[in-house]
C-alpha cells in the first residue's frame, strides 16, 4: 500500500476533528505526530512513516525527544501544552482525530504492533473521536 497523500490525510483529520480550517488540522497533526514519534522506535516507526505523507513522516522520524514514555493522560496534556488555546478536552479531540486517521493509514496489523510499544491505554486514544461505539465488553 502506498502512503496517503498530504491532502487526503489532512482532509480526513479536518473532517474527523471537525476543524474549521486545514491549518488547524495541520497544527494538530504536527503536534500529535511529533509527540508520538518520540515514543516509537525501530521498524514500526519506519513502517508507519512510510505510510504517511512525507512532511508528517519526517515529523514522526525527527520527533520531540521524550524523556520517558508518557501515559495517555500526559500525552493529551502535552498536546494541550503545544497547541495554543487548547484545553485537555480539546487536546483529547485533537489526539483522537489525528491518531484515528493515522491508524486508518497504518492498517490493523501495524497499529497493533505500534500499541505494543506504547504505555497501556493508548488504544483508547487511537479510536475515533466522537460518540463511543457499541460496548466491546472489555471495560
Amino acid at each position: 500500500m502506498t502512503h496517503m497523500s498530504w491532502s487526503a490525510f489532512l482532509d480526513a483529520v479536518q473532517e474527523r476533528g471537525d476543524y474549521r480550517t486545514p491549518h488547524e488540522a495541520e497544527r494538530a497533526a504536527r503536534t500529535v505526530l511529533a509527540l508520538l514519534g518520540a515514543h516509537l522506535v525501530g521498524e514500526e516507526r519506519a513502517e508507519l512513516a512510510a505510510k504517511l505523507p512525507e512532511t508528517f513522516a519526517l515529523i514522526l522520524l525527527n520527533p520531540l525527544q521524550a524523556a520517558e514514555p508518557l501515559t495517555p493522560e500526559r500525552f493529551v496534556r502535552a498536546t494541550a501544552a503545544w497547541i495554543e488555546g487548547a484545553t485537555e478536552r480539546t487536546a483529547l479531540w485533537d489526539v483522537g482525530a489525528v491518531l484515528s486517521v493515522m491508524t486508518d493509514a497504518a492498517g490493523e496489523d501495524l497499529t497493533r504492533r505500534l500499541l505494543l510499544q506504547l504505555p497501556p491505554g493508548y488504544d483508547l486514544l487511537f479510536g475515533h473521536p466522537g460518540p463511543p461505539g457499541p460496548p466491546t465488553g472489555d471495560r
